[in-house]
């Protein structure tokens, strides 16, 4: 399932661009603003970044780009404008992005674009798979095992399960999970990820020695093979 950073001013635009994406099965954040949006850029695991070229906080999407480059990140870019001339895609090029779209379009154009980012990435990047111990998921494929053994998670419980495996060692707030795994920007109080985390330990840790999934009390989880300070 692809993971899409939407970093959008115009509501209507990110909401269409959210929705489009939704309905192709892939995980979307929207940022509204360009500080926000590098935030998510630095701190997030992307499969792509779909970047609004002026956002109302001067920061704005050339900024944006130099400062990802400048950081090492090589994130595929895909600019949107409604700046069509010459010499503005090769600004953004220069800046690092890897495509440029011009506003109005069509989302089947978009969708494509993004397709081709997404190709050009996998034919040269090594098979995702995110390993902490004995743990290994494979994200192409959507595979987990633990110690050779299979996990038999649900779409969500291994979305979360990648998400706490990403950020390997380091305490997640219950913010960053509704909003990375659940897509809310809002605290619902449910008790939905303690519920998740249950059937997630029923499932990694139990008949293992070794727990991996942990409660960080009063602040969130951690996924570690050791078990985190207090």
């Amino acid at each position: 399932m692809p993971r899409f950073l939407i970093i959008e001013d115009d509501t209507q635009n990110a909401r269409f661009l959210a929705e489009g994406m939704r309905e192709l099965q892939a995980e979307v954040c929207v940022c509204p603003d360009g500080v926000q949006g590098l935030t998510q850029a630095v701190t997030g695991h992307w499969d792509a970044i779909v970047l609004d070229r002026m956002l109302p906080d001067g920061f704005d999407g050339i900024k944006i780009l130099q400062a990802l480059r400048s950081m090492g990140n090589t994130t595929p870019v895909l600019v949107l404008s409604a700046l069509s001339a010459t010499d503005e895609r090769v600004r953004c090029l220069k800046a690092g992005c890897d495509d440029y779209l011009t506003k109005p379009f069509a989302f089947s154009e978009l969708q494509a674009r993004l397709e081709a980012l997404l190709r050009r990435v996998q034919s040269t990047a090594p098979a995702p798979v995110l390993e902490v111990g004995d743990l290994r998921l494979d994200l192409l494929s959507r595979h987990a095992e633990r110690g050779g053994r299979t996990l038999m998670l649900q779409p969500r419980e291994f979305r979360l399960l990648a998400f706490l495996a990403r950020h390997v060692d380091q305490t997640v707030t219950r913010t960053m999970l509704l909003e990375s795994v659940w897509d809310y920007r809002f605290d619902p109080q449910t008790n939905v990820i303690d519920v998740h985390i249950s059937r997630l330990r029923n499932k990694v840790d139990k008949g293992f020695e070794q727990p991996l999934i942990h409660t960080v009390r009063g602040v969130g989880y951690c996924l570690s093979t050791q078990t985190p300070a207090p």
